[in-house]
């Protein structure tokens, strides 16, 4: 791996049997994970000059928004700075033009209200003008698995619904 750029982060530990054996009940997904002693974990990082290691994205979780791909972590990182927002999850979803399009699922703190148009302003400032959310909507709650980590299948499943808020339709435009 070059440093700086970004891959799938792969390992092989020194001594055997000293990782998990496989996934429960799912013995197709821990041959694809294995390969050439390698496993394969589904994430993208990068190493610096040092030699440290830096997460980037799960790589299903990663946007490809005409010809940028885009971690949704980086997204979720600087939404869920926005004083008001409790959390943030970010998937792709397909565009009518190509690849995918940028859509944030906001889940407000309690007894705050926002705008769109403010969550995009707050955007503007701290990210690159193509990473910036073109669909937004608001939930009560993001569907969490029992280790409470955010359910992002069933989001892209729901995928635009009629609460969207698409920033295209209300002619709002991203300075660059």
């Amino acid at each position: 791996m070059s440093t700086g750029v970004a891959g799938e982060i792969v390992i092989r530990p020194k001594e055997p049997a000293i990782m998990f054996s496989g996934y429960y009940g799912m013995a197709d997904e821990t041959v694809k994970s294995w390969q050439n002693l390698w496993f394969h974990t589904g994430d993208s990082g990068y190493m610096d000059q040092d030699g440290y290691f830096y997460f980037v994205d799960r790589k299903k979780d990663v946007v490809r928004r005409r010809g940028e791909n885009i971690s949704s972590y980086e997204i979720e990182s600087v939404i869920n700075k926005h004083p008001k927002i409790l959390e943030a999850a970010v998937i792709g979803v397909p565009s009518d033009l190509t690849e995918e399009e940028v859509l944030a699922v906001v889940h407000l703190k309690e007894e705050e209200e926002l705008h769109p148009e403010e969550i995009l302003e707050f955007c503007q400032s701290r990210m690159a003008h193509f990473a910036i959310p073109r669909y937004i909507r608001f939930v009560k709650e993001l569907p969490r698995t029992p280790s409470q980590r955010v359910e992002k299948y069933k989001l892209r499943k729901a995928g635009i619904t009629v609460d969207t808020w698409d920033r295209e339709i209300t002619g709002y435009k991203v300075t660059r």
